[in-house]
């Protein structure tokens, strides 16, 4: 397998895996994140060519950052969407400011680095695919302190299936993947949240995950990863506009 992939986010967490799992597997991997230092680090552990600084969230810096990928490394046959953020708030106490931060860089950020990524991938005229990185939260709003993530995730879902309707007709794939309790920097974050909203030690709400969980053990960013390396592959050549579920079955849809 060949041909240029480009992963936002992907300077730790799933992010990282993504790009070593698509390395590992032949794609010639050009890690982004808005920390340039994790990107190269990324990036050394996957033999990447390059990386990039990039802020999802700044329409001019996300096309800059796509039409110098494509002119220093050829044509984009993969793009992953995975930047993301979150924090933890009851809904009664989630600001304007933040419900905008939430939804500014997981669901327009999205919007513009797709659209960047799909813009280049039709100018190629070549087959695409992209992958959006969702959640489980993007399912069920049976999600506490987590009111604007699960908006934004929400909309991630909407908008896949939207690009996978009009961008059928260019042979450009998109997919999105909707991860559970990922062990990753962010959920140690949000465990940490959990336990002071709930009055409760960090081990509690971790147990709460687990119990939440059919298959009994945290989710791996490797077990994220490898489902976006089938999605990006030939063995899902007519999957499109799919959400899949990668949680160990604490969602099922």
């Amino acid at each position: 397998m060949s041909g240029i992939a480009v992963v936002t986010g992907a300077g730790s967490g799933i992010g990282a895996a993504i790009s070593r799992e698509l390395a590992a597997r032949g794609r010639v991997v050009i890690p982004t994140d808005l920390d340039p230092a994790a990107a190269a680090a990324t990036g050394a552990a996957c033999g990447s060519p390059a990386t990039h600084r990039l802020d999802v969230t700044e329409p001019v810096e996300v096309a800059e950052v796509i039409t110098s990928i494509v002119t220093e490394h050829g044509p984009m046959e993969v793009f992953v969407s995975n930047a993301g953020i979150s924090r933890m708030r009851r809904f009664l106490e989630i600001t304007p400011e933040e419900f905008d931060s939430t939804i500014g860089v997981n669901l327009r950020g999205l919007f513009l680095a797709s659209q960047a990524a799909a813009r280049s991938m039709v100018a190629a005229g070549r087959p695409g695919c992209i992958v959006n990185v969702a959640s489980m939260a993007g399912k069920q709003g049976r999600v506490p302190y987590l009111a604007d993530y699960v908006a934004s995730k929400f909309g991630v879902v909407g908008l896949t299936q939207a690009m996978a309707f009009e961008l059928a007709e260019h042979e450009i794939r998109v997919n999105s993947v909707c991860p559970g309790y990922v062990a990753t920097p962010m959920q140690d974050r949000e465990l940490a949240w959990e336990s002071e909203l709930r009055g409760v030690d960090v081990e509690a709400v971790r147990e709460l995950y687990l119990a939440d969980t059919p298959l009994r053990r945290l989710e791996l960013p490797e077990d994220v990863a490898r489902v976006v390396a089938f999605l990006a592959g030939p063995d899902a050549s007519f999957v499109t506009g799919e959400s899949l579920a990668v949680n160990g079955g604490a969602f099922m849809d």
